[in-house]
């Protein structure tokens, strides 16, 4: 689980935060995204987190379908067994697709589920903010 540090505000910027988010959840309304507790950011930010997912991402959407050794080529300075287990834990979180051919020799092919290509606007918009970008669209 991730921790977040408390906002650098005063603590009535805080106190008026978690005010607000205390008169949502008694209207009713859904529970606003909180960087505390069980918050579902920490489960996302697990499943692309590491220093390679979201390179194998953003390769998998840009050159699309990819044999393993091509994305240990495209991917510099992976390791092959690194290389294995970030596509094996993409794969456990739904946003890879893992298809192995048999012939021989042995071909194995790597793809985006759906699920992994909604990241691709999230993913984009992200690097924007990073660039201190402002963002027109997708």
């Amino acid at each position: 689980m991730i921790r977040w540090r408390q906002s650098t505000g005063s603590p009535a910027q805080a106190e008026k935060g978690g005010a607000m988010m205390k008169d949502a959840a008694k209207e009713g309304q859904q529970d606003p995204v909180c960087p505390c507790g069980d918050c579902p950011l920490g489960e996302a930010l697990s499943a692309i987190g590491g220093r390679w997912k979201i390179r194998l991402i953003c390769t998998l959407y840009v050159d699309g379908t990819q044999r393993f050794c091509d994305l240990l080529k495209k991917t510099k300075g992976i390791t092959g067994a690194m290389l294995s287990s970030s596509l094996k834990e993409l794969e456990r979180d739904g946003i890879v697709t893992r298809r192995q051919y048999e012939e021989v020799p042995l071909r194995v092919e790597y793809a985006l589920t759906d699920r992994g290509r909604e990241l691709w606007p999230i993913l984009h918009r992200l690097a924007h903010w990073a660039r201190k970008e402002p963002f027109d669209g997708d």
